[in-house]
């Protein structure tokens, strides 16, 4: 367990932030995992919460891109009362999402960020090779770190919006009609996040149109 400071925090969208803190000599991590937080506050300390790391191991800091739900008096609400200065503890990192190999990403939202230091390691490697970027959102205003991921990977970063009608992006939910149209090669692997329900829905939907189980990675 480790106490560490906030050394900055940025608006990413309207509704998620990016935290920037100390990092414990000695503390690694691989793209993809996530460790628990907590906020060292009184009466917050054991309100533990899983988040995944946003940075890369190489860096001198630590970051999560954190979605703040302010409409309820929970962990992230206290979060986006946070600054520079205030504190958090972590904890022991543990397995997230791993990446396996070439394939597909499919976000829900918020979802995306366990799959952002995979990209961001991946790209700094010059190893994206053909990897594609399936991220759904309600509104264009809520995709998170629209401009990276369109450096990253190019036209292979697909956006798709559910409530809002707009002719920059694709309109249309992540459904088997959608896979069908859009993947070309379902022998590849598939990493999947986003909320309980989708995941569950997209996992099955791709071992119904050929996907290899063992070839769909979500988070546990």
């Amino acid at each position: 367990m480790h106490t560490v400071k906030i050394l900055d925090i940025v608006y990413i969208t309207h509704n998620v932030r990016r935290f920037r803190f100390e990092k414990p000599n000695g503390y690694h991590f691989n793209p993809g995992q996530a460790t628990e937080i907590s906020i060292n506050k009184p009466g917050w300390k054991e309100e533990r919460r899983p988040f995944t790391f946003t940075s890369l191991n190489e860096e001198p800091y630590l970051e999560f891109t954190i979605k703040i739900y302010s409409d309820h008096d929970g962990v992230t609400n206290e979060l986006g009362k946070l600054v520079p200065g205030d504190e958090l503890i972590i904890r022991d990192v543990w397995g997230a999402i791993e990446y396996k190999g070439e394939g597909y990403f499919i976000a829900g939202g918020a979802g995306v960020t366990p799959f952002i230091a995979i990209l961001r390691h991946l790209y700094k490697e010059n190893k994206l090779g053909n990897n594609i970027l399936f991220f759904s959102n309600r509104t264009s205003k809520d995709i998170i770190l629209e401009d990276e991921f369109n450096t990253m990977l190019g036209n292979n970063a697909v956006y798709t919006l559910t409530n809002e009608q707009n002719n920059n992006y694709l309109n249309a939910r992540i459904s088997e009609e959608f896979l069908k149209k859009h993947v070309q090669d379902f022998s590849k692997h598939f990493y999947v996040c986003g909320p309980n329900a989708m995941v569950q829905d997209i996992s099955n939907i791709l071992i119904k149109l050929g996907a290899v189980p063992d070839a769909v990675v979500f988070e546990k």
